[in-house]
């Protein structure tokens, strides 16, 4: 399906290329949407009976405004499905909060598989590491050019991972963000997998509440880098890290994710009241986040939890509780 911009989507090359890796798939393009995972999610319900409302990576329970079904054959199945939204009216990102999109600025992505891990744990920072690599390829002895937040965002990155920054001066920008939800149906359990990427600047309203990381977008890593081609290079890497995933979890993947982790040994502010601030110390083989907090470290595994950069503290390991 095209728009007035005229984008292509390859979407049968897409299914050419992903299909073996996930028999029965299909590929879908709409012009809009309200949101792709709400929609995948709704169709997932549709097929059988759920044991139990939707549940964010954590496994706790999420609720999900309603979606409008899209007129075609895969309303009621549990087979993998990669759809594809041009524009998303009602994009969600964690916590609740809004994703904007628009055409050919944004690529918005939902991919809904049967998912069966021993431990879901480091999911998202799975996929954000295969996202990250597949946008932006490490270069030896080059720092990244893109980098990963705790639990899901990816960053345009102003300075390279682990480097010195005075205070006030920006880590990076948020150029994407991944938003992982689950639905049982029967005795499977559906993963739906939503990717939220930024393709060009865009003005923001007036009114649009302040992006706590900024605003980046992919052309600032690879000019003239379009929403299809973006997805043409990530669609694959994305399917064969969560079939990794689904083996082998998240342990594997750990030192790619710390070549990219913005938070290690960076003082950062939590909303949890027991431990409010602390410095960041690297996430362990379950992808758990370590924090230093008065001389110990301490996990952070809450899906619930969010990290800011604490500029209060005058160097890493300074100030606050830390």
């Amino acid at each position: 399906m095209s728009t007035p911009h005229h984008l292509h989507w390859g979407a049968e090359d897409l299914w050419l290329a992903l299909e073996p890796l996930l028999p029965g798939l299909s590929v879908e393009v709409v012009a809009h949407i309200g949101s792709t995972n709400t929609e995948l999610l709704e169709r997932a319900r549709r097929a059988g009976t759920p044991r139990g409302a939707a549940h964010d990576r954590q496994g706790e329970p999420r609720a999900d405004p309603a979606a409008t079904a899209l007129p075609g054959r895969r309303q009621a199945d549990t087979q993998p499905c990669l759809l594809v939204a041009e524009q998303q009216t009602r994009g969600r990102g964690r916590q609740g909060k809004d994703w904007q999109s628009s055409v050919g600025a944004s690529l918005t992505f939902s991919l809904a598989l049967p998912l069966a891990p021993a431990d879901w744990s480091g999911l998202s920072l799975a996929v954000g590491v295969a996202l990250a690599d597949a946008l932006d390829p490490p270069q030896p002895g080059q720092p990244p050019r893109l980098g990963i937040k705790w639990p899901n965002d990816l960053l345009v990155l102003d300075a390279a991972p682990g480097s010195a920054v005075p205070p006030g001066q920006p880590l990076g920008r948020k150029v994407g963000g991944i938003l992982i939800e689950t639905v049982q149906v029967g005795e499977r359990r559906m993963a739906v997998v939503g990717v939220g990427l930024n393709l060009l600047p865009q003005a923001q309203p007036a009114d649009a509440p302040a992006l706590s990381w900024g605003y980046g977008c992919l052309q600032e890593v690879d000019y003239g880098l379009t929403a299809p081609a973006a997805l043409a290079r990530v669609a694959e890497p994305l399917v064969r890290a969560l079939r990794a995933f689904e083996r082998d979890g998240f342990a594997p993947v750990r030192t790619r994710f710390a070549a990219r982790d913005v938070l290690a040994g960076r003082p950062v502010t939590t909303t949890l009241p027991g431990m409010p601030r602390g410095v960041a110390d690297g996430v362990d083989d379950s992808g758990t986040l370590w924090l230093r907090v008065d001389g110990q470290r301490r996990p952070v595994s809450s899906g619930e939890v969010s990290l800011r950069r604490d500029d209060s503290a005058t160097a890493a390991g300074e100030g606050g509780a830390c």
